[in-house]
C-alpha cells in the first residue's frame, strides 16, 4: 500500500503502552509465574458455565436488548436494595456493560466536556485519565498519602473549583487495597452537597472486603447516590474476566446520558452470559461468600511470605497485596519488577505507574487470586530475595 501522508492530531499524544501490556508481554515471553494482572488462574463455578452453555443452546445468541436483559437488570436492582437499601429502577437506571472499564469510559464520555475538571485520587487505576483527556477534560489529582494511602478531604475541598465537573472514587481501591470508610463517604457527601458535581464510584471489588469490614457503596448515601454512577464487574466477582461483563447504575437523569453513548459504543453485550447471570444471581451466596473465599487466599499468601525481606500491611479489600521491598533493593520499582521476571521468573506490577509523576514508594502489587499451589510457588521465589 503506498504511503499517504496526512496530519493526525492525537487525542492522547503522550499515552504510553499500559504497564499491564508491558509486564504481560514479558511474563508471557519468559513463561513467568504471573501475579501481575488481576485475573484468577482457576475456573469459574461450573454451575455458571453450565447456565451459560444452556443459554447458548436455548437460542439466546442474537442481540440482547440495548440496556441489557431485563431479568438481569431487575436482579441487580434487587441486590443493591438488599445490600444498601437503595432503589434503582431496572427499566431506566440499570445498564449492562462490556465490563466495568467500558462503563467508566461511557460515564466519563457522557458527562465530561472540554476543559471540565475531574478530580482523581492518585494512585489510580490507569483507565480514568485517558478517558478524561479523550473527552477534552482535565484530570486534577488528589494524593493518597503515605504507604497507608490516607485520604485528606481538606485537600479535596481545595481542589474543587467552578470548573469541577466530576469526582472519581474507587473503593475497595486498586492498587492499594484500602477501603473508604463511612466517615470518608460522609465527608465526600458533605463536600459535594449543593454542587452540580457528578461522581463515578468504581466499585468493582465491592464483594471482596476483609476482616469483617463493610463495603461503603455510594448507594448507601442518599445525596451521593443522587449524583453518582456506580460501575461494577461480574468478571471480578465471578472469576470471568475474559467475558467482559459489568454494569452501571445511577439516577435516571444521568443514565439517560449514559445510554446515548452506550448505544453507539457497544449497543449491547453478551446475550447468553446475561441470561446465565440473571439466574446465577438468584443465589446470594455466590457473592456474599466471596470475601471469606479471598480472605483465606490473602491470609495463605501472607503466611507463606512471612519471614521474607518484604514488609506489608494486610490489604483491606480487592485481591491485590502490596509488598514493600525497601529492605531488599533501592532500585526503581519498574526496574525491579522487570528484574524479577528476568532473574526470578515471577511477574508483578510496580506501583509507581499508578502514582502522579510516577512516585516510587518501593512497593509492588501482587494478585493473590490464584490457586494455593501458585501462591506457594510465588512465596518460595520471594523468600530467595
Amino acid at each position: 500500500m503506498p504511503d499517504f501522508q496526512f496530519p493526525v492530531i492525537s487525542k492522547l499524544p503522550n499515552l504510553q503502552p499500559s504497564i499491564f501490556t508491558t509486564i504481560g508481554k514479558l511474563a508471557s515471553e519468559g513463561n513467568a509465574l504471573n501475579l501481575a494482572q488481576g485475573f484468577p488462574n482457576f475456573e469459574p463455578d461450573a454451575k455458571l458455565l453450565s447456565l451459560t452453555a444452556k443459554a447458548m443452546q436455548g437460542n439466546y445468541n442474537q442481540y440482547a436488548p440495548m440496556s441489557g436483559v431485563f431479568s438481569l437488570r431487575k436482579r441487580i436492582s434487587e441486590k443493591i436494595n438488599s445490600l444498601y437499601q437503595s432503589q434503582y429502577n431496572p427499566e431506566t437506571e440499570v445498564i449492562i456493560t462490556a465490563g466495568a472499564t467500558q462503563a467508566i469510559y461511557t460515564a466519563i464520555t457522557a458527562i465530561v466536556n472540554k476543559n471540565d475538571e475531574v478530580i482523581v485520587f492518585k494512585p489510580a487505576y490507569d483507565c480514568y485519565e485517558p478517558a478524561i483527556r479523550a473527552s477534552g477534560g482535565v484530570p486534577v489529582f488528589v494524593k493518597l498519602h503515605g504507604k497507608s494511602y490516607r485520604r485528606d478531604w481538606e485537600e479535596v475541598r481545595q481542589k474543587i473549583t467552578d470548573k469541577t465537573k466530576m469526582v472519581i472514587i474507587n473503593t475497595p481501591h486498586n492498587p492499594s487495597g484500602v477501603i473508604f470508610s463511612k466517615a470518608d463517604m460522609l465527608q465526600l457527601q458533605q463536600l459535594l452537597k449543593g454542587t452540580n458535581i457528578v461522581v463515578i464510584s468504581d466499585e468493582v471489588y465491592e464483594h471482596i472486603v476483609f476482616d469483617n469490614a463493610l463495603h461503603e457503596s455510594v448507594a448507601k448515601y442518599k445525596d451521593l447516590a443522587s449524583r453518582s454512577f456506580i460501575c461494577a464487574s461480574f468478571g471480578k466477582t465471578f472469576h470471568t474476566t475474559g467475558w467482559k461483563m459489568g454494569y452501571c447504575v445511577g439516577p435516571e437523569v444521568l443514565m439517560k446520558e449514559f445510554r446515548k453513548i452506550h448505544e453507539f459504543n457497544v449497543f449491547c453485550v453478551n446475550h447468553p452470559a446475561q441470561k446465565a447471570l440473571a439466574i446465577y444471581l438468584e443465589d446470594e451466596r455466590h457473592y456474599l461468600e466471596l470475601s471469606a473465599f479471598y480472605q483465606e487466599k490473602r491470609d495463605f499468601f501472607l503466611t507463606q511470605i512471612q519471614g521474607s525481606r518484604f514488609s506489608f500491611t494486610p490489604t483491606e479489600g480487592t485481591y491485590f497485596q502490596l509488598l514493600d521491598f525497601s529492605k531488599i533493593t533501592l532500585e526503581k520499582d519498574t526496574d525491579f519488577a522487570v528484574r524479577l521476571i528476568d532473574e526470578y521468573n515471577i511477574a508483578c506490577i510496580p506501583v509507581s505507574v499508578f502514582h502522579e509523576n510516577e512516585e516510587d514508594k518501593k512497593q509492588l502489587r501482587f494478585c493473590f487470586a490464584k490457586t494455593d499451589d501458585t501462591l506457594k510457588k510465588a512465596a518460595e521465589v520471594l523468600h530467595k530475595l
